[in-house]
This record gives C-alpha cells, structure tokens and sequence, in this order.
C-alpha cells in the first residue's frame, strides 16, 4: 500500500525491451535505498513493483505485458523522470489517501492552464473511470495523491500547488500525456454497489 504523497523523482537509465516483457532500471536518490531488499514493492508512477535487481543505486523493475498495457510505463524512455514512493510505513505520519498502486486505466492530458504560483491541468478518461471521478474526490495520478476539481463530461482537472510540482514529474508532462489513474477503492465501492441494487431492483 501506498499514500501518494510521492518521497523522490528518479530517471529512467536503461529499458530492457523482450517479447511481452520489459526490464525498467531508474536511479534511486540515497535515502530512499536505506533497507530496500530484493522482493520489496515500490510504487513507480504509481504502478506497484517488484524490486528484482539492487546495483547500489540503481534499481530495476521486471514489466509484464499486462502491466504494459494498462499504464503509461510503456511509454518511457531514457532520461523520463518518473515519480516514486517506498510503501506505506504504519509507523509515520499518513499524509494523502490510501493507494494501491494497480491502474485503473490512463488519462490524456487535454490542456494545462499556468497561473500565478500554482497550475491547472485537465484530463480525459473512458466513460468506465468518468462515473467513479467526482469534485472533491481522491484520485491519484502517476502515484500523486491529488483533489479532483471540476469534472465536465468525461474530463476532470486538478489544481497544483508549486510543492507538488516541485516533488513530482507533473511539471514535465506535456500535452497529450499520457498519465495512470487509480480510482480511490472506497469510492468505486460506493458507487459499484449503488449501481448493482438499483440494477437489481429494476430487474425485478
């Protein structure tokens, strides 16, 4: 488990492309080495992965094709910055929203309003993420715990403070974009079992 608040970006050294498959190596910053093992989970981008080689700080990830095909990881290249977070650790402060690190499908990024001190960017989901994105909700983006502002048909925008620019590759991102988006689970709980009562009671 995860809180979106995202500790370090990191750059993408080497991608390993095989057959369905993809090696992904980033290079970590020092304190977030500190106890890291092979085995442990570490979100990237906010997709949950599996720490499978350490050669001091560069560490390296094992993609499989589902993993493609649902996130943006496929799309990165050497020199991408991505975002990362070490799990959850039940001993520190919990900032942000719990977070899975599974993607729930991708948003486009449709325009991106820069102001005075802060930043504007809206996205474009599938009518099967829309019903699940509502104001003031959670969503997390690439891993980035993040308030929903307005959601207008199947688009939705997110105001950023210069904090989480600063902390995050949001201030990279471009046009067109492609992010990952986890639904926050408790809302996609809510909703889903709205939907099955009511689906139930005009059924029968």
């Amino acid at each position: 488990m995860f809180t979106g608040i995202v500790q370090s970006s990191a750059p993408v050294i080497c991608i390993n492309k095989k057959d369905n498959f993809l090696t992904l190596s980033i290079k970590l910053t020092k304190h977030l080495l500190s106890d890291l093992m092979i085995g442990a989970s570490i979100s990237i981008n906010g997709c949950c992965l599996t720490v499978t080689v350490i050669n001091n700080n560069i560490i390296s990830f094992d993609i499989i094709q589902e993993t493609l095909y649902c996130t943006n990881l496929k799309f990165l290249k050497i020199g991408d910055i991505v975002n990362v977070e070490r799990s959850m650790n039940l001993n520190k402060e919990i900032g942000g929203h719990l977070i899975s690190g599974h993607i729930n499908g991708l948003g486009k990024i449709i325009n991106i309003i820069n102001l005075n001190n802060n930043k504007i960017i809206w996205f474009n989901v599938k009518d099967k993420l829309i019903k699940f994105i509502l104001p003031k909700g959670f969503i997390s983006i690439d891993g980035i715990s993040l308030t929903i502002g307005r959601v207008i048909n199947n688009n939705f925008c997110v105001y950023l403070i210069p904090e989480t620019l600063r902390c995050t590759n949001l201030k990279n991102k471009k046009l067109f974009d492609f992010v990952n988006i986890e639904i926050d689970y408790q809302t996609k709980v809510i909703i889903s079992t709205v939907e099955k009562f009511m689906q139930n009671k005009f059924n029968n």
